[in-house]
């Protein structure tokens, strides 16, 4: 309990030497927001970026209703490096504010994940895992011209080759996956029922949102309890609610009002539960 306690302390006094607050929101484009962290100042940054994957065309289901594909504004670019510009930009930020001991997970599909895999071996990370998300309920491939895309893919990175001291909760994970090791293959089904986020009309509030067993992962494996998490592009705010199921801190950008809105009313509506689950001190 003392060590969570001291860990919690340090990045409070940390944080509000910053002037920054912890467990918030940031309205406004993530580019500009992440230049004005200082360097070294993150444990874990999630980011779950434009994929760049508009359809060309509209797609229909064989009963002729349309499918919902991903038509934000958000996700169209004019070209491969228009995509690759914005990636460099807030990859170079992100490196930056990175702690030595910290880690950083991009996720991403087959539309972007091997150019952003690019770009973040070329500015100096070092991926330590490609993880690969399997989706157990996929949407079909409704045409039947190509395989159900049934994957997603996350990068694990450090900083660089050299920076050898990040946190990996190896036996956590190992009892979270019934005393085996966890392998780079999760098995998760897509954000759907109850916990997907609806908007007034009754429809998706955000075409990408991702399952909260998946940051659990991703948070409970690659942090310590009072660490500070970020997200640039924090959308209806996955990572800041299951943040705070497991006791640590929140960070998010996100650029659109209504979804910064949908986040915080979720997050404040969060309870922490490690308590009710049976995890002792030293597991956190």
């Amino acid at each position: 309990m003392q060590r969570g306690f001291a860990q919690l302390y340090s990045n409070v006094v940390y944080i509000y030497s910053l002037n920054m607050k912890l467990d918030t929101i940031i309205q406004g484009d993530c580019i500009g927001e992440l230049t004005k962290f200082p360097d070294n100042s993150i444990d874990l940054i999630f980011a779950d970026p434009p994929y760049n994957m508009q359809l060309e065309n509209e797609l229909y289901r064989p009963n002729n209703t349309r499918v919902d594909g991903v038509d934000d504004e958000w996700d169209k670019f004019a070209s491969f490096a228009d995509y690759d510009a914005f990636c460099t930009a807030w990859l170079t930020e992100c490196r930056r504010i990175l702690k030595n001991t910290g880690t950083i997970w991009v996720i991403g599909s087959y539309h972007n994940i091997f150019r952003v895999g690019t770009i973040m071996l070329n500015l100096g990370f070092w991926i330590l895992n490609d993880v690969t998300w399997y989706k157990t309920n996929p949407m079909p491939n409704f045409l039947g011209s190509r395989f159900t895309n049934a994957t997603e893919t996350l990068l694990w990175c450090s900083k660089g080759k050299s920076h050898k001291k990040y946190t990996f909760n190896h036996k956590i994970m190992k009892k979270y996956n019934g005393s085996k090791q966890m392998t780079s293959v999760w098995q998760i089904g897509l954000c759907i029922g109850k916990e997907r986020i609806k908007g007034e009309d009754g429809k998706k509030a955000h075409s990408t949102q991702k399952p909260e067993e998946l940051l659990k992962r991703v948070i409970l494996s690659t942090t310590k309890q009072g660490d500070i998490v970020l997200d640039p592009f924090f959308g209806t705010g996955t990572t800041g609610a299951v943040a705070k199921k497991l006791q640590r801190h929140y960070i998010g950008i996100e650029k659109e009002p209504e979804y910064i809105t949908l986040a915080q009313n979720r997050i404040d509506n969060v309870k922490e539960y490690f308590e009710e689950a049976g995890w002792t001190e030293e597991e956190q």
